[in-house]
């Protein structure tokens, strides 16, 4: 029975308690932390800076995975892997020579990640699948939490597990952007291994209890 890794977004907690929220993920089922990090530029909105991620850090045990919705993101590759990033997840649509950041991403000790908006196609990525640990697909238009699934999504991931097999890959899918208890099945079937909940977990009456909830989904395919 496959059954997923969960990964809270941290856009969605309290940033009034955020000690608290990151406490909450860690008492959790969850398996990582996600942390968007927006510049403004590549997406409308602004999200954490060096000190939050540092300031989570302190409170983090479990692994965090950092999400660069931002520009050039080349020139804060070491910076990430200094405030201890397990992944970091750069976007197709961000990078020029994709090879050369998913290089220094792997030379400065992390996880390389490539994300994907909605409108650009899985296949994009078939000369380099074998230098990325995992692929983020936005399931939502980057930029803001709280929004709704886009149903074409479940397509896109059937056709990245098919490529990944192809390869005999070990890359896993990440899932990212209205994911709830009502469609993670269908992720999971489709070949999600990763999912990504705000709002579904934030916005719950009982946070850690959903988080398990999710934890618990699984799909015998």
């Amino acid at each position: 029975m496959k059954q997923p890794l969960i990964a809270p977004s941290l856009l969605a907690a309290d940033f009034g308690n955020l000690q608290r929220d990151v406490e909450l993920v860690e008492a959790s089922q969850a398996t990582w932390h996600h942390i968007d990090v927006m510049d403004g530029v590549f997406v409308p909105n602004i999200s954490f800076g060096m000190p939050v991620i540092a300031a989570i850090g302190k409170h983090a045990r479990k692994p965090l995975d950092v999400h660069l919705m931002i520009v050039d993101p080349d020139r804060y590759i070491d910076a990430f892997a200094a405030l201890g990033a397990h992944v970091l997840t750069v976007h197709y649509e961000a990078c020029t020579h994709l090879h050369r950041t998913l290089q220094a991403i792997h030379q400065a000790g992390m996880k390389a990640g490539v994300a994907l908006n909605p409108h650009t196609p899985v296949q994009l990525l078939e000369n380099v699948l074998d230098y990325v640990d995992l692929v983020c697909i936005m399931s939502v238009n980057p930029g803001f939490g709280g929004q709704k699934f886009i149903p074409e999504t479940l397509t896109k991931v059937a056709d990245l597990k098919a490529m990944i097999e192809r390869r005999n890959s070990n890359t896993l899918i990440e899932i990212d952007g209205g994911v709830t208890l009502e469609n993670a099945p269908e992720l999971l079937k489709a070949g999600a291994d990763v999912l990504v909940a705000g709002s579904t977990v934030f916005g719950a009456a009982d946070p850690e209890a959903t988080i398990a909830a999710l934890s618990a989904v699984s799909y015998g395919g």
